[in-house]
């Protein structure tokens, strides 16, 4: 697999954490072996941050493709400048990527930026909080999103305050590689994996991933994984060497749900997407691992977990 290169544009007084999530997250992801490659440009040789650490950073922008994507981090501002926050060149740079199919995202005042160059009119989009109104009056040809981490809009990805670009970009790996791919980032990274907006984005295999037990993470990975599959509680709690009852201990205090009512909701949440898409209930039901679609239906009428 051809690493996705995620090339972040920075931009004077750019915010760490702005920058610093998202790369933590693609870094992070290669690790695991997801494929990620991260770069750096600028219209500088070296940026200052806000937070007063300079940064070096590359003039010449790498070799990108459609798959690629391209990320404005935001920066420090109280108001936001009348002056364009990058030059015509990389607001062309930004517009040439997107028309050829690649996608281009911002978090906090990032945003600013995609607006200069044309990206935001006609979309949705959101960002920092203390920003909306000036921003929706700037761009009135594009719609703002209050109260949202993230919004995706025909490929572009824009993000609320700082650390929403850790949201972001986890967003970004489960839709590229998986949620599964992403529940493992949030978890080497010891965050929260809270993900809200569109379809899939309050995905219960991360809704459930907020908490620091080992022996339940690796048993959900192996759900995760067969969700599908019969999944005796005896062969799970074999594989992380407990019992089958103490297994329902740790995993229920960990998640609220027994490990089969995890497993369920894998289900029914996968199932939800697939008649979402034209799927019957009886397809979806089987597709999911149900022997027949009572359950399901059974399941459907319930409240949300």
């Amino acid at each position: 697999m051809r690493p996705t290169r995620v090339l972040f544009v920075l931009v004077p007084k750019v915010h760490l954490l702005d920058l610093a999530g998202p790369a933590q997250v693609f870094s992070t992801a290669n690790d695991l072996g997801y494929a990620y490659s991260v770069s750096y440009v600028a219209e500088f040789p070296e940026v200052m941050t806000a937070q007063g650490v300079p940064l070096r950073t590359e003039l010449e922008w790498p070799e990108i493709g459609p798959e690629d994507l391209v990320l404005v981090p935001g920066w420090r501002s109280p108001r936001l400048s009348p002056v364009p926050p990058i030059g015509p060149g990389l607001r062309e740079r930004l517009r040439a990527h997107h028309a050829a199919g690649g996608s281009v995202a911002s978090v906090c005042s990032g945003a600013d930026a995609l607006g200069w160059a044309g990206l935001l009119d006609g979309r949705r989009f959101t960002t920092h909080h203390d920003l909306t109104e000036e921003l929706a009056a700037r761009y009135p040809r594009a719609t703002i999103v209050r109260d949202v981490l993230y919004v995706e809009d025909d490929r572009i990805i824009t993000s609320a305050g700082i650390a929403s670009g850790i949201d972001l970009a986890l967003h970004l790996v489960a839709v590229a590689r998986g949620a599964e791919a992403a529940a493992r980032v949030a978890r080497e990274m010891v965050v929260y994996a809270r993900r809200n907006g569109d379809e899939l984005q309050d995905s219960a295999m991360l809704r459930h991933r907020g908490h620091l037990s080992d022996v339940v993470h690796r048993v959900q990975d192996v759900i995760d994984e067969r969700y599908a599959e019969k999944l005796p509680l005896a062969d799970l709690a074999g594989q992380v060497g407990v019992s089958e009852r103490t297994l329902t201990r740790v995993f229920s205090t960990a998640t609220g749900l027994t490990p089969l009512r995890y497993q369920q909701v894998l289900r029914l949440e996968r199932a939800e997407h697939l008649i979402g898409h034209g799927a019957t209930v009886e397809s979806a039901a089987r597709t999911v691992g149900f022997e027949d679609a009572r359950m399901l239906r059974r399941l459907r009428s319930r409240a949300p977990v």
